[in-house]
């Protein structure tokens, strides 16, 4: 075994040594591209910068905290975010002259800063099948870095559209959408649904991104108008100084990517601040979970014949991640923390025997870990708490196309739609995970949700056993889900209480092969009282009373969650 040393205050032309560390990751990874066999990094505290994303690609290789698993292990944080300097205050507003920066993120002495934004288009508006009309004039400062957010154009749906213009005339504004976003949110977003008929995305439930919008201190906004001159506009908080505070702007979208790799592993890593662009240049149309539109061929999905029906996309793309494992083997993450990331904070996709394990997923745009036709996945011991800050609609944890996959012993917590997502895959085993505080701002969606195919028998279906699923928020949620045409899933010893509903027996397509066993909530999940075909309900119990339900589920409660609470 090999081992090198790198600290941010190092020499890339040193050896690596410990008493001569290397400064950057990239020169680990280099050097350790002549070396036969293990190699060990030890990363030394403090920030390691990254220019462009860390490529793995060698085996046997080992990415680890200096001292780590001791008491003396230190705190190594990589990040791909730059420090913003060289402020001027102008009406109390921080200005800072970036260059060519692009970021959708920034956070403040570790805490994010939300965009400023004002609630809705003022005025009366009129929609367009180009944009819209306002009867009153708009003095947006830099209108094409204004972006639009349309939150429950379906109830599970939060989309995004970004202006190209805005043109004022004789005391009203018309403002132009950017293309083809605009027109792509037409094609897919067409409903009848409870007696309302809609075509596009409806007016914005949000509008972001304007130096105008700078009222709520704690905020911020990226000028671009001038190409090659942005500038960052910050409304500092009552305690902030520009000489005491630590202001960091990410700006790579990706910090570490695996590719066919075998052997490595990352241990009690910080990954922080990076972002993701595409939706300011193309558009965010969201349908469900991580999945958006690019375009293509739309499906309507008839829910009541010539009254209710919904549009489907045929194809949809997946919110990338900041972190990703690509077409490798025998990867292990363990006792990292994935945070302040623009995007989805680990992403696996076409693998082999990977472990996820005793990591914290927090403050995060989009989901904390997705696993994508991956096999002998094991998502254990994990914290996945405020993520989906961005976009609204992703689940803490979602897998996919999978073979073998066990999520368990989990917390999941405050997230803005489900907690965990099992789509069409084989042989999940969804086991002892704490979901609580889910669906805080969409709906129609459950603590835990299963979708399509969960196998083709007995012997490759999903198991959920023992988990744990409290205070699902919405009004219309589901904290146990199994939806569209699942099949071939075992659901039983779980505990549901405080949602609006606890399960649900009949979905369209209908559930084949599902069976709900020796289950405990505290009310009949929606279709016990008249149970389909494809359902066996058998053994379970509902208990109203609050006190009375905790201590018959006391032992199963006890199971559930993290192996290490912290």
């Amino acid at each position: 075994m090999l081992e090198f040393y790198v600290d941010p205050n190092g020499d890339d032309s040193g050896p690596g040594t410990e008493s001569r560390p290397f400064a950057t990751l990239g020169r680990v990874a280099q050097a350790a591209g002549d070396v036969t066999g293990t190699v060990v990094a030890h990363l030394r505290a403090g920030r390691h910068i990254l220019c462009e994303p860390l490529e793995v690609t060698k085996g046997d290789i080992v990415f680890q905290a200096y001292g780590y698993g001791t008491a003396a292990q230190e705190e190594a944080a990589v990040s791909g975010g730059r420090h913003i300097t060289g402020w001027r205050v102008r009406d109390g507003v921080w200005l800072a002259d970036v260059g060519e920066l692009d970021t959708r993120q920034l956070y403040v002495d570790g805490r994010r800063a939300e965009r400023a934004a004002i609630d809705t288009l003022p005025g009366a508006v009129t929609s367009t099948e180009t944009g819209y009309v306002t009867n009153v004039t708009l003095n947006w400062q830099s209108p094409a870095d204004v972006e639009f957010v349309y939150r429950g154009i379906y109830p599970w749906t939060e989309a995004r559209c970004a202006v190209a213009d805005a043109v004022v005339s004789e005391g009203s504004t018309t403002i132009a959408m950017a293309q083809p976003a605009f027109a792509r949110a037409h094609d897919l977003y067409n409903f009848a649904w409870e007696g309302q008929t809609s075509h596009g995305p409806g007016l914005p439930t949000r509008v972001e991104n304007d130096p105008v919008f700078l009222t709520e201190p704690g905020t911020f906004v990226l000028d671009r108008s001038r190409p090659g001159q942005h500038v960052l506009h910050y409304l500092p908080r009552p305690d902030e100084e520009p000489e005491r505070t630590q202001v960091i702007a990410p700006v790579l979208e990706v910090l570490l990517h695996v590719t066919g790799a075998t052997g490595v592993a990352f241990q009690g890593l910080v990954f922080t601040e990076a972002t993701w662009l595409r939706p300011r240049t193309e558009g965010f149309l969201h349908y469900h979970g991580g999945g958006y539109y690019e375009g293509g061929p739309v499906d309507t999905v008839t829910i009541v014949e010539g009254q209710m029906w919904v549009t489907v996309p045929q194809e949809s793309a997946m919110i990338p991640a900041c972190v990703r494992v690509v077409d490798s083997t025998d990867v292990r993450i363990e006792d990292c923390r994935f945070t302040r990331l623009g995007a989805t904070g680990l992403g696996l996709t076409n693998g082999t025997n990977l472990i996820v394990r005793g990591c914290d997923f927090d403050t995060l745009a989009a989901s904390g870990i997705t696993a994508t036709g991956s096999r002998d996945v094991l998502i254990e011991d994990n914290r996945v708490h405020q993520i989906g800050l961005d976009y609204s609609g992703s689940p803490g944890i979602a897998i996919s196309d999978t073979l073998d996959c066990t999520v368990t012993r989990n917390q999941v917590t405050d997230v803005p739609h489900c907690g965990i997502v099992a789509g069409p895959a084989r042989g999940t085993r969804l086991l002892h995970n704490l979901v609580t505080d889910t669906l805080t701002t969409l709906a129609d969606g459950g603590g835990i949700y299963l979708s399509g195919p969960q196998g083709d028998g007995p012997g490759n279906g999903a198991l959920v056993r023992g988990n744990v699923i409290t205070d699902t928020r919405t009004p219309y949620n589901f904290g146990l889900y199994t939806d569209y045409g699942a099949s071939w899933v075992t659901v039983e010893n779980n505990v549901v209480m405080r949602a609006d509903n606890t399960a649900v027996l009949q979905v369209a397509p209908p559930l084949e092969n599902v069976v709900y066993r020796d289950n405990f909530w505290d009310a009949d999940p929606q279709g016990s009282d008249d149970v389909p075909a494809g359902v066996t309900y058998e053994g379970n119990t509902t208990i109203a009373e609050p006190h009375h339900l905790d201590n018959a589920t006391r032992a199963i409660q006890a199971q559930a969650g993290l192996v290490r609470p912290r």
